[in-house]
Parts: C-alpha cells; sequence; structure tokens
C-alpha cells in the first residue's frame, strides 16, 4: 500500500545536489526563453525564427537525408512540431522532400541551395553574436557546464518518467 492509502504524505527533503539542480533547471528554462528570443531577432532579416534555423541546422547536421520523425528526434522535439516547421519550409524553398525508399510516406527532407544559403548567412550572423556573448566567460566553466548539461540530457533520455524514478 501506498503512503497516500494511508492518508499521511511526507514531504520528500531535496538533497544539496537536488536544490543546486532545481536551481539550475529554472535558470536553463529562463535561458532558454531568452535563446530564443535573441535568436529570431538575429535571424529576422534573412526570413528565419529560431526553430527554423534549428530545423534546418538539424538536417544539415545529419549524416543522410531523414524523414521528420528523425529530424524531431535528432531534435528532441514533437513530430507534428517539426513537420509543421519542415512544411513552412518547403513553401519558402528552403528544404525539399525526396522518396525514402525504406518508407513510402515518410518522405526524406533535404536541403536545397537556398536552403543552405539561408543558414550559412545565419551562422554568419552568429558568429560576432556568440563571440560577444562569450567574452569574458572561461572555455573551462563552458565546457564544464555544457557536460553538466549533457549529462542531464542523457539522463532524462535514459528515463521513460524521472518523476517515477525521483519517487523511487
Amino acid at each position: 500500500m501506498s503512503r497516500r492509502q494511508y492518508g499521511c504524505v511526507t514531504k520528500p527533503k531535496q538533497t544539496p545536489a537536488g536544490r543546486a539542480l532545481t536551481g539550475l533547471v529554472l535558470e536553463i528554462f529562463l535561458v532558454n526563453n531568452r535563446l530564443l528570443t535573441a535568436g529570431d531577432r538575429l535571424v529576422a532579416e534573412l526570413g528565419l525564427t529560431s526553430a527554423r534555423w534549428q530545423v534546418l541546422g538539424t538536417i544539415l547536421a545529419a549524416e543522410r537525408a531523414q524523414p521528420v520523425a528523425w529530424l524531431a528526434r535528432d531534435m528532441g522535439g514533437n513530430r507534428q512540431n517539426v513537420q509543421r516547421i519542415v512544411n513552412d519550409l518547403s513553401a519558402d524553398g528552403l528544404v525539399a522532400f525526396q522518396p525514402n525508399p525504406h518508407h513510402r510516406r515518410a518522405q526524406l527532407v533535404v536541403l536545397t541551395d537556398k536552403g543552405k544559403e539561408a543558414f550559412d548567412a545565419a551562422m554568419n550572423l552568429q558568429t560576432p553574436w556568440i563571440n560577444l556573448l562569450s567574452n569574458g566567460l572561461r572555455v573551462a566553466d563552458i565546457e564544464t557546464t555544457h557536460e553538466v548539461i549533457s549529462t542531464l540530457r542523457r539522463r532524462l533520455e535514459a528515463t521513460d518518467d524521472v518523476d517515477d524514478e525521483a519517487r523511487r
């Protein structure tokens, strides 16, 4: 029987690492929102948004052409949102669809020359911006933060429900 069946619910206590990680997670949420807003502003003149830019980058980073579902998985997003963005990119001539020899309905998404040019232009805008943003930060601190966030991502990916694991 669970504790809830007896009407007594004890409040679990966070460990010091749990408290620190809670603060980090809340800060990540804030930074994510700021990054998306800044990215939108940065590439607006190119007719892009942060979301479109991210999809273009994911397509470019893939070893081979992929269907939307695989792109969504690589991005950690959901298929419907990525499909909507890919459809918009296709309408603007930035991506094209190719037949998928392994699946009749799940076409492969590829960058067009126009899409590659748009991505390159976005990266040309990103370079001075990211250099300015990183000014005064220590490379070692950035790398440690990257390592911590990557570890969190892998742990989240390894479990279906972090809440269930945390309650055990």
